[in-house]
């Protein structure tokens, strides 16, 4: 399968470019969409999800032209939005039996056995008679996985999955994800730059509605080696540095800021080459474009 995003544009009533002529060409696998609140990823997942129209532009999936053909779309479609709300008042286990009732398994038996095991699969089973409105938050999100994944959906989108997950959860959720993966198109849209680089084979930056970088995670950090320096500074000296250096992160660490940069030539001024990561990428594209928009 084959998702190819052309030149695809949404700007909003109020006046927000949400998406700005982007272009993607994703194979099956789990694709990372890597980027800040805001950035237009959920904007981006919406519209393919076929919730949501755009201005310009155009989304084939194989064949099948998603801005158009949206009952086709959703036929193939598992969907996990960043906001998942639920019935509160029906049980985990009957509202997921009604989901997979939907998407086609019209055998009783086998949409018994399918309901057991995916709630099995996200650490449901025992909670499957509790009434959804008694979940906590990491438990609805584990339920909303679970619907995203039932009945082989052959396109899988998930919005921010991992949030409100604890690291157990979270851990489980990538297995799940990535068997998921083998035989399927998964799109995995974060903030987190970790998800990315324990899950995908292939991810895209997305800042101010438009495509900041567009390939393999290890190939990203590839390009960035012996660039990356990092020095500890006091918080007063973090306005001369950001004024003197492309400052790409901060991170505070036992009383001690510590600065990462991206130069060139060896700066000198008591910094050292460090190796770069997945977040210096992530870093130096958002930098950019933020000192673009400004």
């Amino acid at each position: 399968m084959k998702l190819v995003i052309t030149n695809l544009s949404k700007t909003y009533s109020n006046g927000v470019r949400a998406l700005n002529q982007v272009s993607l060409n994703l194979n099956n696998g789990l694709f990372g969409l890597l980027g800040p609140n805001g950035a237009g990823k959920s904007s981006l997942m919406r519209t393919i999800a076929t919730l949501q129209e755009a201005d310009s532009g155009s989304i084939l999936l194989d064949d099948l032209d998603v801005l158009r053909n949206k009952t086709g779309v959703r036929q193939l479609l598992g969907y996990l939005p960043q906001d998942f709300g639920v019935y509160p008042k029906i049980s985990a286990e009957r509202l997921l039996d009604h989901i997979a009732l939907l998407k086609g398994v019209g055998n009783t038996a086998e949409r018994k056995a399918l309901v057991d095991a995916m709630l099995a699969q996200v650490n449901l089973y025992t909670e499957r008679k509790k009434q959804l409105g008694t979940f906590s938050g990491g438990m609805k999100q584990r339920f909303g996985i679970a619907q995203a994944l039932i009945g082989n959906p052959r396109l899988i989108i998930v919005d921010e999955p991992t949030a409100g997950l604890d690291p157990a959860e979270r851990n489980r959720f990538y297995n799940l994800l990535s068997q998921m993966g083998e035989n399927t198109m998964v799109i995995l849209s974060t903030h987190i730059v970790e998800d990315v680089s324990t899950l995908c084979s292939n991810f895209a930056i997305i800042s101010q509605g438009e495509v900041r970088y567009w390939g393999e995670p290890d190939d990203a950090v590839k390009a960035l080696h012996g660039v990356i320096f990092s020095k500890a500074i006091a918080l007063t000296e973090l306005d001369y540095y950001k004024n003197k250096y492309a400052v790409i992160s901060t991170q505070l660490k036992t009383g001690k800021l510590y600065i990462r940069i991206n130069a060139e030539a060896e700066p000198g001024d008591g910094f050292v080459p460090v190796n770069a990561n997945l977040e210096d990428v992530y870093f130096s594209h958002i930098s950019k474009s933020l000192l673009h928009v400004r």
